[in-house]
């Protein structure tokens, strides 16, 4: 999959399309807070329209990192990718989300009075955990075994059920960055606030581009 030609025009494509053939783009929506994950089929200029911002400027900023002809960031064997989405996004998760619980009450317990603490964001993050060890479970232990086997004629149905659960992922996110003021923390923070909003924020990145991959990359390999 090669990156795409800087005077391709981005306008009429979808988010998703470009996040999944340009490497760079995914950061650039990212830090515009386009959703090119769970709502990535809207056109570029419709998402712009909604979020009041200037399709001219995305387009250069989307020509520059084109410009770079950077090779694609996903394996082009679904197994590589598979393989790639397991121990990449699966283990993260697992292993940084307990220790955002940790720091997520331990700020609310001791910044409680304080009118920028994060209130509600350990329970938030326990419930993402169980579910996405909920979601992941099935993926490894029903999805991917059947694309690893070629697919399934009724492989239509976990999928759609794995999108589902995408949106109400990506629900939470948006609910962590209200609770966080976008990941930031006001200046008398202490080290273990800073910490904890560094930390959801590469929960947020690495879920976002976890979704994608998913949605925009592996899963259309068996739906068409």
């Amino acid at each position: 999959m090669s990156a795409t030609a800087p005077d391709a025009g981005f306008a009429a494509r979808s988010l998703a399309e470009i996040a999944a053939t340009l490497p760079g783009a995914a950061g650039i929506f990212r830090r515009r807070k386009l959703d090119f994950c769970c709502n990535g089929r809207v056109p570029l200029a419709d998402a712009a329209a909604a979020k009041g911002l200037s399709v001219a400027e995305l387009e250069a900023e989307l020509d520059a990192v084109a410009a770079l002809a950077l090779p694609a960031a996903q394996p082009e064997a679904t197994e590589d990718l598979i393989a790639l989405i397991e121990t990449r996004y699966h283990a993260a998760h697992r292993r940084e989300i307990p220790e955002l619980i940790r720091l997520a009450r331990r700020v609310e317990a001791v910044h409680k009075a304080h009118s920028a603490a994060p209130l509600g964001l350990a329970d938030l993050l326990a419930r993402m955990e169980g579910e996405l060890e909920s979601h992941m479970c099935k993926e490894e232990q029903v999805l991917f075994p059947l694309m690893r086997n070629g697919g399934h004629p009724m492989i239509a149905q976990p999928i759609a059920v794995m999108l589902a659960e995408h949106d109400d992922h990506g629900a939470h996110l948006r609910r962590i960055e209200e609770l966080t003021a976008d990941f930031t923390p006001p200046e008398d923070a202490c080290a273990t606030w800073r910490a904890l909003y560094v930390g959801a924020r590469k929960l947020a990145d690495d879920l976002v581009e976890h979704i994608h991959t998913e949605n925009n990359v592996l899963f259309p390999r068996f739906t068409g």
